[in-house]
């Protein structure tokens, strides 16, 4: 069905577009050219039942986007009018179980979720294994997904055997299991899709060029049931149009068009703008990856990196996750002042007061929360090396911005040796840090690059939107969306030589403190689950 619209006076010239993430969602309104004319964010809670625990309530997302889009309503007061499509992006690895009637039976288990770990060797383990893996299910995993879950519980498979195994009745109930960009499409149009880069996640995805569907070997693996996946669709599909009950309680016209959508990894690499084959781009939130588009399946098992289907017609999306970032500056707040640590919009402020670099700064290694990228390792710990009398709050925050942007580097150069990789371009920064000149300055200086910031904390809602292009006749597909999009608030940091030959000496400073902390850190925590508690 098409449902398509135009609203009175012409045609449309909106999309409404929404990035949930952990604490709470962005909404926005960007026109055809890409340009973000007006956004709001809302905040949403996030439980913690238990240790290792994190869930939230699918209907505080959408009361979320409900509150958002009221606000959106005041500010532009003919969005109900000139509203053309509606695109989703959200937080990924998630597990919604819910009734035939897209009810949840029970919380999310979002990403940031660990109970499942012990559960995972179930899942993957069995002899002949080898680093806890059986052997043949790897290459099983391997050739079929490109990848396949990690020991560390936080992917969909493990929370999936979690249900099963701990709450029996709500798996026997459940109808179909979502991640949570599918619930909200559902909750808007009712009906069970979701798009290759979240089903890729899962693990039990075919994502073989020409073969790309929901496995049915790698379901049983986990134990799924095929019937219990929802559809997979391409992002730019029209899937429906919003609901009577969704458009009163948004105060919208009923049938405005939904897109499916995509992960908020897919989202913000296309709103970086690096959209073309080995062109890389950082992502500097709460956590950290490197990505970039290619034209072909990539995995490093060794460095724990891959790429994904993305939902622009399967094409492979390579993601680099490290584990912290921003998350590293909140951490550095809260321990000298003592606040509750900086917002996510004040961390240019807070950065803004570091130190001058000086050669006798102390050397920071960010493994606050483990390690993903270049080594998956939960053991991993956090190090501040060379601290003296003298060393002043200043200081200790510039080590902070420059451990976390050398171990990005540590990153950058592992796959920038994936053939195709492209080393011209500037090299294109979003996510929250983003908004830090500091850091962005930073990041140019470590790596001799050209680093280019455009929007980057809403970098989320431009990709998302890109999505709807199709639909409204604005652009042949997302990426040439993209590609002609009004970049109007583009800042380029230049690198400073001076400062480069400073992060190269710290640089080999820092792979030699990696070299000493790393078999330090598996030793000490060695027999634990790396997340407090618990001695060798």
């Amino acid at each position: 069905m098409d449902t398509r619209r135009a609203p009175e006076g012409g045609a449309p010239t909106y999309v409404l577009t929404a990035d949930f993430g952990t604490g709470g969602v962005k909404v926005g309104i960007v026109d055809r050219t890409s340009t973000l004319v007006a956004v709001t964010v809302e905040h949403y809670p996030l439980a913690r039942p238990a240790p290792m625990h994190a869930e939230q309530r699918p209907s505080d997302w959408w009361s979320a986007f409900v509150r958002a889009v009221g606000d959106l309503r005041v500010r532009v007061p003919d969005l109900a009018e000139r509203i053309g499509a509606i695109a989703f992006s959200a937080q990924m690895c998630g597990v919604v179980c819910v009734d035939g009637t897209g009810h949840p039976l029970r919380p999310a288990i979002i990403w940031l979720d660990k109970r499942a770990a012990d559960i995972t060797g179930t899942i993957v383990g069995g002899f002949p294994a080898f680093y806890g893996y059986n052997i043949p299910k790897a290459i099983a995993w391997l050739t079929i997904a490109n990848g396949g879950p990690p020991r560390n519980g936080m992917d969909p498979p493990s929370k999936m055997a979690w249900v099963r195994a701990h709450e029996p009745e709500i798996w026997a109930a459940t109808a179909k299991i979502l991640d949570v960009r599918d619930w909200l499409v559902h909750r808007a149009v009712g009906r069970f899709v979701t798009t290759a880069d979240t089903a890729n996640l899962t693990w039990l995805m075919d994502t073989r060029p020409g073969r790309e569907g929901w496995s049915e070997r790698l379901c049983g693996f986990v134990g799924v049931p095929r019937d219990l996946l929802p559809e997979i669709v391409d992002g730019a599909d029209v899937v429906g149009g919003l609901t009577a009950r969704a458009a009163a309680e948004l105060d919208l016209p009923q049938g405005v068009p939904v897109v499916a959508g995509c992960g908020d990894v897919t989202a913000t690499a296309l709103g970086s703008g690096a959209v073309e084959h080995g062109e890389l781009h950082v992502c500097a939130g709460t956590s950290s990856w490197v990505g970039g588009f290619f034209p072909d399946r990539r995995v490093s098992p060794r460095h724990s990196y891959a790429t994904v289907a993305s939902p622009v017609r399967y094409r492979p999306l390579l993601i680099a996750t490290q584990e912290i970032c921003g998350g590293a500056f909140h951490w550095a707040s809260e321990l000298l002042a003592g606040h509750g640590g900086h917002r996510e919009e004040d961390i240019g402020a807070f950065l803004a007061s570091a130190a001058k670099r000086d050669l006798d700064d102390p050397l920071f290694l960010p493994w606050l929360a483990g390690e993903r990228c270049p080594i998956d390792d939960h053991r991993l710990r956090g190090t501040l090396l060379g601290l003296r009398f003298g060393h002043t709050r200043e200081t200790v925050i510039r080590a902070v911005i420059d451990g976390t942007v050398l171990n990005l580097c540590w990153a950058l150069e592992v796959v920038g040796r994936e053939r195709g990789v492209r080393h011209d371009p500037p090299l294109s920064l979003v996510g929250g840090v983003g908004q830090s000149p500091d850091f962005a300055q930073a990041l140019a200086d470590a790596t001799g690059r050209t680093v280019v910031v455009s929007t980057p904390r809403f970098a989320g809602l431009i990709g998302a939107a890109a999505f709807a292009a199709p639909a409204l006749g604005w652009a042949p597909d997302p990426l040439a969306a993209i590609r002609a999009a009004v970049r109007s608030d583009r800042r380029e940091y230049r690198p400073d030589p001076r400062e480069k030959r400073f992060f190269d000496l710290r640089r080999a400073e820092f792979a030699a403190a990696r070299r000493w902390v790393v078999p330090w850190s598996r030793q000490r925590y060695a027999g634990t689950n790396g997340f407090g508690g618990g001695g060798p």
